[in-house]
């Protein structure tokens, strides 16, 4: 783990977790010193599929200036942030060359990076990743292409939302709900592929009683999805990986064929949580957060296009600390796993005094932390509050990263009294830290059925038909 930067300490404290040190503040009292020494430019370009290039542009200490070993955490932290951001399996460093070798050796075989740099080979299917040094001037120019999906509204649809927890899934005719349910499943322990596409085709099955016909059917999933097929996804950790690549790449494009070869649009989850948001404001940008097994997380832009960047927030730093929580899946620490899903409540709750039985499910355990605060015990009142401290500096650090005008909130953790006590907190960190974003930031906790299903409801909207 990296050390600490500056070690600044938030106005609005974390009351279960005092030693969170907010990467928005840290990066804050980094640039602020940088922009009274002067500094040196340093830009970074990655490049990530279809020769999409997205280019970020800061400052950094000058090699001559006594604090330029805080360089190498800071770009550590900003570029381990900007790939789960934007996604990449190229880098392009002009800057410092000191800082250059840092990120090469990090993100070797071997090196503090290196389950990224094996994880973004495997999701753009390139033999390595590649960090190269550029003379100023000389980067590539910036290749963004945003486009335009969901908000198809026609004809009889079927949404499916695959959770960690559970399965969702809409039956929409029209733009109309007919139907919705939920059912509890386990796909982050299940190996064999037949019980993942039991499970979908079940929900399926259940959806097409209520509707005359099937359209299309749109899909929401935690993961990675590149033209429909599956490159990376932790829904599908257990299974091997010969079998990955025989029946889960094609997963969701093989339950398409089962039911009549119908239209199929696969997306993140946390995409169809913004295009969710921007459909019922009517208005964008959104920023769409799903706080649920994990933290999912989209981004409709001003033009109201997805970006193509993966937003895979949970693995992107909040917290500075050393103490940092660990996430055993990357091996490393302070990712929004560990803040903003059922996971922070988990590990909240015995400092909160509240006991949660063993042998019970993740989603159980949150599930009884709820019912406590709604049956009126007071305990639990701290672990959301917590939560929504958070989510304010998280907002603060999104926001250096992202144009916010709107944030939307889903998720199981979000349900519930829970949910309304971590907006408050949040918007009370904005209003210590960042008033003028606070000004600026609509945060938005739709109501309780939306919350649930809201995922599933929007994912029908995602295939075009006719």
């Amino acid at each position: 783990m990296k050390p600490m930067i500056l070690d600044q300490r938030p106005r609005v404290a974390a009351d279960l977790e005092p030693g969170f040190r907010p990467a928005a503040l840290e990066n804050r009292a980094f640039r602020g010193a940088v922009s009274q020494s002067g500094g040196v430019p340093l830009e970074l370009a990655l490049e990530r599929d279809q020769e999409q290039i997205s280019v970020y542009r800061t400052s950094v200490f000058a090699e001559n200036d006594a604090r330029n070993s805080l360089n190498l955490a800071y770009v550590e932290r900003l570029l381990k942030f900007l790939i789960w951001q934007r996604g990449a399996w190229r880098v392009w460093v002009s800057g410092p060359e000191r800082i250059f070798e840092h990120v090469r050796g990090a993100y070797r075989p071997g090196g503090a990076r290196a389950f990224e740099a094996a994880f973004f080979c495997k999701v753009y299917e390139k033999p390595a990743f590649v960090v190269e040094h550029v003379q100023p001037g000389t980067l590539p120019a910036e290749n963004e292409r945003g486009h335009r999906v969901g908000g198809n509204l026609d004809g009889c649809r079927i949404g499916f939302d695959a959770g960690g927890s559970d399965r969702k899934v809409a039956a929409v005719i029209d733009g109309k709900e007919v139907f919705s349910c939920e059912v509890v499943w386990n796909p982050k322990t299940a190996s064999d592929p037949q019980y993942h596409f039991d499970g979908i085709d079940d929900s399926i099955r259940r959806a097409s009683e209520h509707l005359p016909r099937i359209d299309g059917i749109g899909v929401s999933s935690a993961g990675i999805y590149i033209d429909n097929r599956t490159r990376v996804a932790s829904l599908f950790r257990a299974v091997p990986a010969e079998l990955f690549d025989a029946k889960i790449k094609t997963l969701y494009l093989d339950i398409a064929k089962k039911w009549a070869a119908v239209p199929i649009q696969v997306a993140n989850d946390g995409d169809v949580t913004a295009l969710a948001g921007a459909l019922e404001l009517n208005d964008q940008p959104v920023l769409g957060i799903a706080m649920g097994t994990s933290q999912a997380a989209g981004y409709v832009n001003a033009e109201g296009l997805l970006t193509g960047w993966l937003n895979e927030l949970a693995f992107a730093p909040i917290d500075y600390s050393e103490q940092a929580p660990l996430d055993e899946w990357s091996g490393d620490r302070g990712g929004g796993v560990s803040y903003f899903s059922q996971e922070a409540v988990i590990r909240l709750a015995p400092r909160a005094g509240v006991e949660l039985p063993e042998g019970a499910t993740p989603a159980e355990k949150l599930a009884q932390v709820q019912a406590l605060f709604d049956a009126g015990d007071e305990r639990p009142r701290a672990i959301f509050q917590t939560i929504g401290v958070f989510l304010g500096y998280g907002l603060i650090h999104y926001a250096d990263f992202y144009h916010l005008k709107h944030v939307l909130l889903l998720g199981r953790v979000t349900s519930g009294q829970g949910g309304s006590l971590i907006l408050e907190r949040a918007n009370q960190v904005l209003s210590a830290e960042a008033p003028q974003l606070c000004e600026e930031l609509h945060l938005h906790l739709p109501n309780e059925a939306t919350r649930r299903v809201g995922q599933a409801i929007a994912a029908a909207s995602l295939p075009r038909i006719g």
